[in-house]
């Protein structure tokens, strides 16, 4: 088989799913399905692209700062610090951008440039560099804003587009499919739940879109692992979910206000487990330590407890578990799914400031 016919059975297979899942809208599928002997998504690029943006950042200058305080010559405004990522519109009336903290970390000014070529100041409403979102508002109107997805229906496989800016080089569009789910020990960020893809991300990319084939935004590209710059390596995203809740939180704190439970917990090891006489091996976090005075004493959880559930999903490891309790709101409940003495039980913990 060759090349371009391997080429041409996966993309009509990836139009084959799109089609027969409903994932495209019926005018675009129909024009693609008429593209004879050459598939295309240009169809269902041209309507989400322009929800996506360039954020241009210029950061402070250490030895301009000096020679203002001596009240010598300023720099040139040509050599101040200039960086480049991406964002993606989720509200076009506010003109509200999703986008990476660490792009905008440190910026003194903020400009978007859109997909049509038009630029506009913007300001920062709030960043969480625990999970690397940020959200800024431009000024500007007449904008297109992304369709927010639910990353928690996405699946090993699915087909995926990434868009962004890489290497100021303008908008590029890669694609690939999802690697894999809940990646909590990438290292990147405090708090951590990734989906990886083979869609290649480069610098540059940090703050575009993650987008399914039903043109929905699922997540927020934020890193990739890979020897260079120029090897995709492995990409990962911030799950939409994730980042509206944080987003919900900047919107109206200016910050993220998280909750406290009052638990230590960790990884159980193979001596705790002989130790416990347990007849089957156990990954899920056990509980360490019950602070006093504590949500997680109130609601009645106990040393020796191990988190097999919460919020009513299976809990992996102490990395899931951890990343799951920062998306909490001071005044949440949380129902956890232990397991004591081999019995399991719900708990319903109330979340504390």
């Amino acid at each position: 088989m060759t090349i371009s016919v391997m080429n041409r059975l996966l993309g009509a297979a990836a139009l084959g799913l799109a089609i027969a899942g409903g994932s495209m809208a019926a005018d675009a599928s129909v024009r693609l399905a008429q593209m004879s002997g050459a598939p295309s998504l240009a169809p269902l690029l041209k309507p989400i692209r322009t929800a996506v943006v360039t954020v241009t950042i210029t950061l402070p200058d250490k030895g301009q700062r000096l020679r203002r305080s001596a009240n010598t010559r300023d720099l040139p405004a040509e050599r101040q610090i200039r960086a480049t990522g991406s964002g993606v519109i989720f509200d076009a009336q506010a003109a509200l951008i999703f986008t990476n903290s660490h792009v905008i970390d440190g910026a003194d000014n903020i400009i978007v440039t859109f997909a049509d070529g038009r630029e506009a100041p913007a300001t920062r409403v709030g960043s969480d560099p625990d999970t690397d979102v940020a959200v800024i508002k431009a000024q500007a109107q007449n904008l297109t804003a992304m369709l927010i997805g639910d990353s928690d229906g996405v699946e090993v496989g699915d087909f995926v587009l990434a868009i962004g800016n890489p290497h100021r080089i303008g908008q590029t569009v890669t694609s690939g499919i999802i690697s894999g789910l809940h990646r909590t020990n990438v290292g990147i960020e405090k708090y951590e739940d990734f989906i990886q893809t083979d869609a290649a991300i480069y610098p540059g990319n940090s703050g575009g879109a993650l987008v399914n084939l039903q043109g929905e935004l699922i997540g927020i590209n934020t890193a990739f692992i890979g020897e260079t710059n120029s090897n995709p390596g492995m990409g990962f995203a911030i799950p939409i979910n994730m980042v509206r809740f944080v987003a919900d939180q900047l919107l109206k704190y200016g910050e993220v206000r998280r909750g406290r439970l009052g638990i230590t917990f960790d990884d159980p090891s193979p001596a705790l487990i002989r130790g416990l006489k347990l007849s089957a091996p156990v990954t899920a976090p056990v509980i360490v330590k019950v602070e006093k005075g504590s949500s997680a004493e109130s609601a009645g959880l106990k040393v020796g407890d191990f988190v097999s559930e919460f919020a009513r999903r299976s809990v992996r490891d102490k990395s899931d578990l951890h990343s799951r309790m920062g998306l909490l709101w001071a005044g949440d409940f949380a129902d956890l799914t232990i397991v004591r003495n081999g019995k399991p039980m719900v708990i319903r913990a109330t979340i504390a400031d």
